[in-house]
């Protein structure tokens, strides 16, 4: 009897524990999926809110959501561009890892673009945009650099499978368009011709039957 309460206690704690862990995790992964979908909420509003002030506003602040939106553009067409080859091809870690430390140079920029759009002094403003601007576009072209090596690769790799594809199947067509027909069966042997019977005297044997005599022995 205690035996049997201890086994529905150890397998009740166990139910306790696992049901604790699988609802940790259902946590978890609501709180990333909301955080996520929080975030892209949010990058939908900003770029809107930079496409509008770029034709609503004019002089430096124009050009700081111009900035802004291009370097986002570059930065995220260069993470689709590896995150979509870096499943196949292993080789792209180390750009990769490069993209990684690029897009932190991005994301500090953007925050300090971001920043810059509320400075009331203009003049300030127009002094140090030159620098930023170059500093923008030594981003934005690192990270086209990657984004356009990356497609280059994968076209390159498709090209190459193509032309081994097309080669066998070339091979393959060739050799379906030759066959080699049944070969005819084997008639054998012929025959050998049948000796017609020419009659002859009644109770004498047939020609075909008749032996040749011996002949005498020399004296």
């Amino acid at each position: 009897m205690e035996i049997g309460a201890v086994l529905v206690l150890v397998l009740f704690l166990a139910f306790v524990v696992l049901a604790t862990v699988a609802t940790v995790r259902t946590v978890r992964r609501v709180r990333l999926t909301v955080a996520r979908s929080t975030a892209q909420a949010r990058r939908v509003v900003e770029d809107s809110r930079l496409r509008a002030r770029r034709y609503t506003v004019i002089g430096p602040a124009a050009t700081l959501a111009q900035l802004r939106l291009d370097l986002r553009a570059s930065i995220d067409g260069t993470s689709a561009a590896l995150e979509a080859g870096h499943g196949e091809d292993p080789s792209l870690s180390e750009a990769v890892a490069l993209f990684g430390r690029l897009n932190d140079q991005a994301r500090a920029l953007d925050s300090e673009l971001k920043l810059l759009e509320r400075e009331p002094d203009r003049t300030r403003l127009a002094e140090r945009l030159p620098a930023l601007t170059e500093r923008a576009h030594r981003i934005t072209r690192a990270a086209d650099s990657l984004r356009w090596a990356a497609h280059d690769r994968a076209r390159r790799f498709a090209d190459d499978e193509l032309t081994a594809l097309s080669r066998d199947i070339e091979l393959e067509a060739d050799a379906l368009r030759h066959w080699t027909p049944a070969a005819a069966a084997d008639p054998g042997p012929e025959p050998a011709p049948r000796l017609r019977k020419s009659p002859g005297p009644a109770g004498a044997p047939s020609q075909a039957e008749r032996l040749p005599e011996p002949e005498p022995p020399a004296e």
